[in-house]
């Protein structure tokens, strides 16, 4: 199931990363300003000279900016994906092949748990194959909605539904609540 939140793993190997570039970075200056790196004096000026660098350093700098922030739009970009992908389904009978989209299987499971109570919209993907198949449920539940109430309906009643439909022994799932801005109808 890591492969749900893609971006995590991502985070987490640029964290490590960065953190390892700052530990040596601290440790160089440490040893450094207390002469046990002979590499640099303690008192010796860190760019020879007081002249301007050549000009194409500007050019390289200017581009290791560029891509640096690419590299950075691209790691935001990546942030909201936490749906597995999505495949289409082939299942072979004797009288053919039928091909199914996960997006199609998934709509009747969709529209069951919207008219949960609480439960303002729904949004599920299914992803994986047939072998491994993986089920992201989005929900969007009411500020006084009962999330244990909701989750407990949606695994006793509408996975099991969608598990036979589709006629799989399991069907991993994670369920991401959202809270939304709308109440639901309020009884005097």
């Amino acid at each position: 199931m890591s492969d749900l939140n893609r971006p995590a793993r991502l985070n987490r190997t640029l964290l490590i990363l960065t953190g390892l570039v700052l530990i040596a970075g601290g440790a160089f200056a440490v040893g450094t300003h207390f002469g046990k790196v002979p590499l640099l004096a303690r008192g010796a000026t860190l760019v020879p000279g007081t002249a301007a660098p050549p000009g194409w350093v500007w050019y390289a700098v200017a581009g290791g900016a560029v891509v640096v922030g690419l590299l950075t739009l691209r790691w935001l970009v990546a942030q909201p994906v936490r749906k597995p992908k999505s495949r289409t389904w082939r299942f072979d009978q004797d009288t053919g092949q039928t091909a199914l989209a996960a997006s199609t299987a998934v709509e009747p499971f969709v529209a069951e748990v919207a008219t949960y109570p609480g439960v303002h919209a729904a949004h599920a993907t299914l992803g994986g194959t047939q072998d491994a198949p993986a089920l992201a449920v989005v929900l969007s539940a009411e500020q006084d909605g009962d999330l244990a109430a909701i989750r407990e309906r949606v695994t006793e009643e509408g996975l099991p539904r969608l598990r036979q439909a589709l006629d799989l022994g399991e069907l991993p799932m994670t369920i991401e609540f959202r809270f939304s801005a709308k109440s639901g109808p309020r009884i005097s």
